[in-house]
């Protein structure tokens, strides 16, 4: 049994994987703190070319938002290509796209060369709230068929996305073929699975409590040190008081989920009998998938406090309702919370600080394909490939305004102001 909070994911996962804690001093040429998607993935890449490699987590494998997210394996950035063309330029929106495509390849290429039961199933929709953003979206589709050299992206009209998904909330969406959706958790335990197969060392409920630099960096936890040559920060949005400089960078949030009681989701004759995932064109998105057993898992509304809603069901459940209300008297059987980190642009904080460590967080919702591909090429870099890098470490990563202390309040303002937009 572990200690993860009880959603579908914990409910439905291999409950009998452990690891040992650490228990004394001990050394490794790289130590990762965060056994997530990221850590997970760097500590296999590295463990696979004989590297010795130690990774801590301060809970249990996928405890954090690599075992609680929405499961949605989305095509590009967190930003779409014209904002990408617009703030950095064509060239490095091409490249970017190109290896967002490599980070969605690596996902399938994991599951499939570990044998991860990660039930992966095709499909995506990204459904438009607004009418004033169709010609924009149909725009986009059409860019990414032509400009970026992806066909597997399609319009779909209102009358046939309501077919689709069950609501006619919406007005058109993009149909990606190549995205989809996965169960998160089994994921990552696939991963750590794999990564320990090769030789990593893994100790879950270690948290680290300071990084000392130096020479050597030097990882405190409350039962014993780890001397490393390398260290890997890869805690995400939990990284308290390990280091400033990436929480200054990279704020964390709160996002919750729900689960129904099966109704038949993803099958025929029930709601979205293709089994596709779907999100929507909102800034605080909403977005939904089928599970392999006929619920709806669902997402919707963040908090950007440390303090959870009283009533974690009621709180999301209004958000399900604006999109399905015939779901009112429907039961719903597990509900949860997580937290995530983001950026000020909205692009991950993938980078070497400084010698000796490196950085990765602030996913901002996109970190089912870019985590495990952050993992992967931090891996690369420490092997001597620092090349993909160094182009995400290129990208505009500011300090959140304030500091440390004072971000959450300009966070807060900020989207506040953009779920008004949201509902405008």
């Amino acid at each position: 049994m572990t200690d993860r909070p009880p959603s579908w994911y914990e409910a439905t996962a291999d409950r009998a994987l452990a690891f040992p804690p650490l228990d004394g001093d001990t050394t490794a040429h790289v130590a990762i703190i965060g056994g997530g998607f990221t850590g997970l993935s760097a500590a296999l890449h590295l463990a696979e070319a004989g590297i010795d490699t130690v990774l801590i987590e301060a809970k249990a494998i996928g405890w954090g938002a690599s075992g609680r997210n929405g499961g949605q394996l989305h095509t590009g950035q967190r930003r779409d290509q014209d904002w990408l063309e617009r703030q950095l330029g064509r060239p490095a929106a091409h490249e970017l796209f190109t290896l967002a495509e490599e980070a969605k390849a690596l996902v399938h290429t994991l599951i499939d060369r570990h044998g991860i039961d990660a039930e992966w199933r095709p499909g995506l929709i990204e459904a438009v709230h607004k009418p004033r953003l169709v010609d924009e979206e149909r725009h986009y589709v059409d860019k990414l068929n032509t400009e970026y050299g992806y066909p597997h992206a399609e319009w779909v009209e209102p009358d046939r996305l309501a077919a689709m998904i069950g609501t006619k909330d919406y007005f058109g969406g993009r149909l990606d073929r190549t995205a989809g959706h996965l169960h998160p958790l089994k994921f990552a335990q696939g991963l750590a699975r794999a990564a320990a197969k090769a030789g990593a060392r893994l100790h879950e409920h270690t948290p680290a409590i300071r990084l000392v630099d130096g020479a050597t960096p030097t990882i405190e936890t409350a039962r014993g040190r780890i001397r490393a040559d390398i260290v890997v920060l890869a805690g995400n949005g939990l990284l308290d008081g390990i280091d400033a400089e990436t929480e200054t960078r990279a704020m964390p949030i709160k996002n919750y989920i729900l689960t129904t009681a099966p109704i038949g989701a993803g099958q025929p004759g029930g709601l979205i009998p293709g089994g596709e995932a779907v999100s929507d064109s909102r800034f605080v998105v909403y977005y939904w998938r089928p599970t392999g057993d006929g619920r709806i898992l669902f997402g919707g509304g963040e908090t950007y406090s440390r303090r959870d809603p009283a009533d974690i069901t009621a709180f999301v459940r209004r958000h399900l309702l604006k999109i399905y209300p015939g779901l009112r008297d429907v039961r719903i059987d597990h509900a949860w919370g997580g937290t995530l980190a983001v950026t000020v642009k909205r692009l991950p904080f993938l980078r070497r600080l400084r010698t000796g460590v490196y950085a990765a967080s602030g996913y901002s919702g996109q970190g089912v394909a870019l985590a495990p591909y952050g993992g992967k090429i931090i891996a690369d870099a420490i092997l001597g490939d620092p090349g993909r890098l160094d182009a995400f470490a290129a990208l505009p990563c500011p300090r959140f305004p304030g500091g440390k202390l004072l971000r959450w309040p300009a966070l807060v303002a900020g989207m506040s102001w953009y779920a008004l937009r949201d509902r405008l």
